[in-house]
């Protein structure tokens, strides 16, 4: 029996339903729309922050600073988008999840979850530069390590297909686009980016109606909002340059001079963790395992000595498994800072798992731990007022 609930808002044409005024139904469909926006954000959020604790298990080995870290990231200064109907929350969760899987030694899950945060988000591409890294040091593996150059095409041409799903959700879209705007037009009729030899909506939108491009924000009358992004930014450049310092010559090699034991766990990252890399000799490959796990418990016996200087650790935060979080994190801050509206980079650099760790990394440094720990959360807790108040009113926070 037809009701007011059941009149749709767009004024069903059943003579029947017009006794029933919308209203109701109107405010209905609204209300699940924004309801369920707001749940999938905050469901999004708590699920990425559980990630992350995960994953930096397994990068940082040590649970104290795990947490700190996800505890830093639930606090984040861009909570207010985590919080609201925003993409930054479900990109999070897709990237930091297949991070999480990539790294415990899953290999085609974390390419659809890459693949599904390019869909959210068009930065969602830059997590193929972690199939990337992986190929190249499991082609290095297996040609001066296995000594069976063979196997390095093998290689290689998986972390290419992968990189490929990851990018099909981007290079669809475009396609779309493209489809929509310019298939079929009259040449006189089409915009400039139809006739490109790449036409890409994404990049002609980006530069021509928000001024998006190298150097193209480095105006007087953007100061403000370089101080807006100036502490997130200045985070970043700390985290990337102690990570640097630590051990120069392996950052700028890409860790390719970094020696089996230094790289400690997931070696899989490094070595032949992946199908083509493994030797078809099972025995020996456990063989191999065992005597990795061998080195990595006497390397634990040994942790209690100090390291040198300039030598990078086993694990914490300047362990060599955090060196592609790192370049993502580099390539990301300079986007944000060159190319994009720099006051973005607040949640643009949000779901960047470094800027937590060398942060818990901070708060337990000698000397000046408690004065780090009450600058970061004092930062994080300023920002998370800040945003409330002007994004909720319409004004530009990020």
């Amino acid at each position: 029996m037809p009701s007011s609930l059941s009149c749709p808002s767009s004024f069903s044409s059943f003579r029947i339903q017009k006794v029933f005024w919308p209203l109701i139904p109107v405010i209905g469909y609204r209300a699940v729309l924004g309801l369920s926006g707001y749940v999938i954000s905050n469901v999004a959020f708590v699920f990425a922050a559980l990630s992350l604790y995960r994953l930096s298990l397994v990068i940082l080995k040590d649970p104290n600073a795990s947490l700190r870290a996800s505890v830093l990231f639930c606090f984040n200064p861009a909570s207010i988008f985590y919080s609201s109907i925003y993409s930054e929350s479900l990109y999070a969760l897709l990237s930091i999840g297949g991070t999480y899987l990539l790294m415990s030694g899953v290999n085609n899950v974390p390419a659809l979850l890459f693949a599904l945060s390019g869909s959210v988000r068009s930065n969602g591409v830059l997590n193929a530069g972690y199939y990337g890294f992986k190929a190249l040091h499991q082609s290095y593996y297996a040609m001066y390590v296995k000594k069976r150059p063979h196997l390095v095409l093998k290689v290689l041409l998986a972390g290419a297909l992968r990189c490929i799903c990851i990018f099909i959700p981007f290079l669809a879209f475009q396609a779309y686009g493209y489809y929509n705007i310019c298939h079929g037009r009259n040449p006189e009729e089409m915009r400039p980016w139809c006739k490109a030899k790449i036409p890409l909506l994404y990049g002609f939108i980006q530069s021509h109606y928000w001024g998006v491009g190298f150097l193209q924000y480095f105006q007087l009358k953007q100061i403000p909002n370089f101080l807006l992004a100036s502490p997130v930014l200045s985070l970043a450049f700390c985290s990337i340059l102690s990570y640097w310092k630590a051990d120069p010559e392996n950052f700028f090699l890409l860790g390719f001079r970094t020696t089996l034991k230094k790289k400690y766990t997931p070696a899989f990252l490094f070595s032949g963790g992946e199908e083509p890399v493994r030797d078809d000799n099972h025995s020996a490959a456990k063989k191999e395992a065992i005597n990795v796990r061998r080195r990595q418990k006497s390397i634990s016996q040994d942790r209690s000595a100090s390291p040198s200087k300039n030598q990078i650790s086993v694990s914490g935060y300047h362990s060599a498994i955090v060196l592609p979080f790192v370049f993502h994190l580099s390539f990301m801050t300079a986007t944000a800072f060159f190319v994009m509206h720099v006051q973005v980079a607040t949640r643009f650099l949000s779901p960047s798992p470094p800027l937590y760790w060398f942060a818990s990394y901070l708060m337990t440094s000698a000397g000046k731990s408690r004065l780090w720990a009450h600058l970061v959360w004092a930062y994080a807790a300023s920002y998370i007022l800040l945003g409330s108040l002007l994004f909720s009113n319409f004004y530009p926070f990020t």
